[in-house]
């Protein structure tokens, strides 16, 4: 597919700093058909990353499938907590596409919004803050696509060291300051912990909020990091999923070791005793952060695709 038509815009402003989205186009006709539209949002531990850190691939996918494609950045913890930073910027980025601000972003295009179609896809991070676009706004998204999402907190895994992931040597008082301190709170952060063309290579410990992030990881500390005050249950998906929580399809690799693939499981049978529309895919032989490295046309691409899928089943034709 050529370069797709790109459009930056501002969906909100904090503290005088502007926080944007990126916005792809689908191609254009002259019909002013209605385009379904996906919020794709990054993955980063909520500390890390940005919206350039997501699969092209994917996108393109979306976009072939006659769908605008909005790729956000959010604030970064612990600047600002999971609740009041990234996952509010996301509820307030849903209600600006449904207020018509969108629409208002792509003046000279024929592409016209599809406000009762708008979905919610994220890896890692990003899928938590896609999930959390089905509880706690006015009006949810009309599905999501979760993958590897976390979730579940009460689990003793958010509370396990993980030894197996790189960690700075040490972690100084002026380093952890230098991370709380940073004013305005930062949208782009070090990294990406996909391991996107954007970003390669290992984690870069000298960057204080790359240690940081690495360091929270590493330690099993990253809810105490990302929500001080530790009330999980008003952040935790699946303690949220009511009747009325949207379409669901969840993405999980098999041999995950920075999120279990049990977390999800568990998620699933929560969506289903709830009595919402759910499914998941398994992916043999896929850790965590694979969907940057994966191929498109591999098996794992295909499989992963049923997510993208399940979302056009929504679409009433």
């Amino acid at each position: 597919m050529a370069n797709p038509i790109r459009i930056r815009a501002v969906y909100k402003v904090v503290d005088g700093q502007e926080i944007d989205t990126d916005i792809y186009l689908p191609h254009q006709d002259d019909t002013h058909s209605l385009h379904p539209v996906l919020i794709n949002i990054h993955g980063g531990a909520f500390m890390l990353g940005s919206s350039e850190m997501v699969n092209p691939d994917q996108i393109s996918d979306c976009l072939a499938r006659g769908w605008i494609v909005v790729v956000p950045n959010h604030r970064l913890c612990p600047g600002v907590n999971v609740l009041e930073g990234p996952m509010q910027d996301c509820r307030d980025l849903l209600s600006w596409i449904y207020d018509g601000s969108l629409q208002k972003a792509i003046p000279d295009t024929n592409v016209d919004v599809d406000c009762d179609h708008v979905f919610a896809f994220g890896t890692s991070s990003g899928g938590h803050l896609a999930l959390s676009l089905g509880f706690g706004v006015d009006r949810p998204v009309a599905g999501i696509y979760d993958m590897y999402g976390p979730c579940n907190f009460s689990h003793p895994f958010w509370t396990t060291p993980l030894p197996y992931v790189p960690h700075p040597d040490s972690l100084s008082k002026e380093i952890i300051d230098q991370v709380y301190g940073e004013k305005p709170v930062p949208i782009r952060g070090g990294v990406s912990l996909e391991g996107q063309r954007t970003a390669p290579g290992p984690p870069d410990m000298s960057d204080p909020r790359q240690a940081f992030a690495f360091s929270q990881i590493s330690g099993g500390t990253v809810l105490k990091a990302i929500y001080p005050s530790e009330e999980y249950d008003q952040v935790d998906p699946l303690k949220n999923i009511d009747g009325k929580f949207p379409p669901t399809y969840i993405v999980h690799g098999q041999d995950d070791k920075m999120v279990p693939i049990d977390l999800s499981r568990d998620l699933l049978e929560e969506l289903k005793r709830k009595g919402v529309k759910c499914d998941m895919t398994e992916i043999p032989g896929e850790g965590h952060t694979f969907a940057a490295r994966m191929k498109a046309g591999s098996r794992t691409w295909e499989l992963q695709r049923l997510g993208f899928d399940f979302l056009e089943s929504l679409i009433e034709r």
